[in-house]
Order: structure tokens, then sequence, then C-alpha cells
């Protein structure tokens, strides 16, 4: 979901840097130093996992992890998309150093949104993790592709179909992403919850289920 160079106007591109100067600002901001490991770690899977790509006319298809990485990350998830961005515009020339700010913030301001929208929820029992697990892999993707032809249709109307072309190109990542977010989530909740987005609802009500299987241990 890279847009590739010389294909965006000068002003969509001066946007593009201030948001995502804006949003990393954030990020730094929110990043504890307990936390730099784990946003390393986070930032080299979203680097990887946007190594194979399929092209599509100025962007391509791949998987994105951006809903998962948000989910985890919540604003930090600015500086670490913009860190992988820029290691895959200098080393595979995927993307471009200057739609390096518009790039990031169509793959990390829905990370954030999505943080806000399900963190709440992942730490819920059953179905209702798991569908707002699924919710936050699928929604992540299908709005940074909205904010692809956005992009692009600022740029120029001669993009409209393009940007339908990214969009629709992208409804079966989609539904990838949500079942990686599934799996993914489900994993951490089993071996590292501390992982999870500390969403103080749901740590209030982790902090009760544990004390009522204790009692019931106990009993």
């Amino acid at each position: 979901m890279h847009i590739s160079e010389g294909f965006l106007s000068a002003p969509v591109l001066g946007v593009g840097i201030v948001l995502a100067a804006a949003g990393t600002s954030v990020g730094l901001k929110k990043l504890k130093e307990d936390k730099i490991p784990q946003a390393a770690i986070l930032s080299a899977a979203f680097f990887v996992a946007s190594l194979i790509h399929v092209p599509m006319g100025p962007s391509s298809a791949h998987l994105i992890l951006n809903g998962s990485l948000g989910l985890m990350l919540g604003w930090v998830a600015f500086p670490a998309i913009l860190i992988a961005l820029l290691l895959q515009g200098v080393l595979f020339q995927f993307g471009g150093i200057t739609t390096l700010g518009v790039n990031t913030i169509i793959m990390a301001t829905p990370a954030v949104l999505c943080y806000y929208l399900f963190a709440g929820f992942v730490h819920k029992p059953g179905v209702l993790s798991h569908a707002a697990c699924f919710a936050c892999g699928f929604l992540s993707v299908f709005f940074s592709s909205l904010l692809v032809g956005t992009a692009l249709m600022f740029t120029q109307e001669s993009f409209l179909e393009v940007a339908w072309a990214v969009v629709i190109a992208h409804v079966p990542v989609m539904f990838i992403e949500g079942l990686v977010a599934i799996f993914c989530m489900g994993f951490l909740k089993k071996v590292q919850p501390e992982l999870l987005p500390k969403w103080p609802a749901a740590q209030q009500q982790a902090a009760l289920d544990n004390r009522a299987k204790m009692v019931e241990k106990q009993v």
C-alpha cells in the first residue's frame, strides 16, 4: 500500500509531511523506555510483512499488520511505522522518500484509530475479543486503502479509477489481516498478556476475572 515517487502533487506531499511529523511527535512523547523493545520488534514485523507485495499501479497490495501494531502500540505506531517505511524506501525502493510522510499517515492513522476503537475489547472473553481483533485488522486495511484513494484523488481526479482499484485489490488482504489479528492477540493473551494494550477498563476487567478464577480454585 505504498504510494511510489512521482504520483502525488506537492501540496499533498507537504500535508503528509506535516501530519506525519505531528503524529510521530506525539508517539515519541508516549514512548516509554520499557516499551522501546516491543516497538522495535513490531516495527521489524511491519517491515518484513510488507516485503512481499503485488504492484497495483502507483501502489501495491501486501500484508500490512498496521491494525495489530496499532492495537499494541497506540500512538507509538507512528514512529514505529515511519522507521520501517524509511528503511523500505532506502533499502528496497518501496514507496519513496518524498512520499514517506503520506505513506506514514496512510498506515499509522488507521492503526491509532483502531487502537481507540478496539483496544478496550481485547481483554474481553471469547467471541467479543475475537470480533474486536478481526474488526481491527479488517478496518485498519480498509481505512488505509481509503486514505490511498484520497491522496490520489487530491492529486488528480483522473486517479479515481486507480483509487477504486486499490481499495478492491485489498479486500482479500482485509480478511487475512483480520484473521492474523485474531491469532496474534489470542496467542499473546496466553503467553505474554502484558504486551496487550493497557486499556484501563480492560485492565480492571482482567483483574476481576483473575480474582474470580483464584476464588474458584480456592473453593
